[in-house]
């Protein structure tokens, strides 16, 4: 069976709530779809804002479409330390006793309390993909990646859903580790 699963590169990037696409960007104001990513729905916005942390700021970081319930903040453990921040690994959505930090948009501010994260690594896939790789939702299994710098990320999360496309979601950092560059892909070790 061929355990093999697309591996993406999921840079620094923010979810905005549509009060905080009016508050950053103006009253009435909504997401510009730029360009489809993988998952189903989801997008790469024309807009952009700035992180403020406690220590420095990070410009120009790119919005993921659509709107969602609640603003969350995704970045590496190296931009938490440019920022001054000290961001949890979680889940996407568990944001709760999270930092915060300021989004400075071209119309206005907001000052998060919490929704800072690094987003633990993780796999999408469908109900019919995850009967294939033989693993279920929540299931934490290994990934080998083999590239210049063949690695094994432990601790990967199964996400499933209908509305999901297979790929395995790991930050710059991790990518950066693993030299996973390119059309790369991982290998589901349990």
């Amino acid at each position: 069976m061929d355990n093999k699963v697309l591996v993406e590169t999921s840079a620094r990037h923010v979810h905005l709530s549509a009060d905080h696409i009016e508050a950053l960007f103006g009253k009435g104001a909504t997401l510009t779809n730029k360009k489809e990513l993988s998952q189903p729905g989801q997008y790469a916005c024309e807009e952009r804002v700035k992180l403020v942390g406690p220590k420095k700021e990070i410009a120009n970081v790119i919005i993921l479409g659509p709107a969602r319930p609640a603003t969350q903040v995704e970045i590496s453990f190296t931009d938490a330390r440019t920022l001054g921040v000290t961001a949890p690994v979680r889940e996407s959505g568990d944001v709760a006793g999270t930092p915060g930090l300021k989004l400075v948009g071209p119309a206005g501010e907001v000052e998060l309390a919490e929704g800072v994260i690094i987003a633990k690594r993780h796999i999408h896939l469908t109900p019919e993909a995850a009967a294939q790789f033989n693993v279920q939702d929540k299931e934490i299994v290994k990934v080998k990646i083999d590239s210049e710098r063949t690695t094994i990320f432990d601790d990967v999360v199964i996400r499933v859903s209908e509305k999901f496309a297979p790929a395995m979601h790991i930050d710059t950092d991790e990518a950066n580790a693993a030299c996973a560059f390119g059309a790369c892909y991982g290998e589901i070790v349990k």
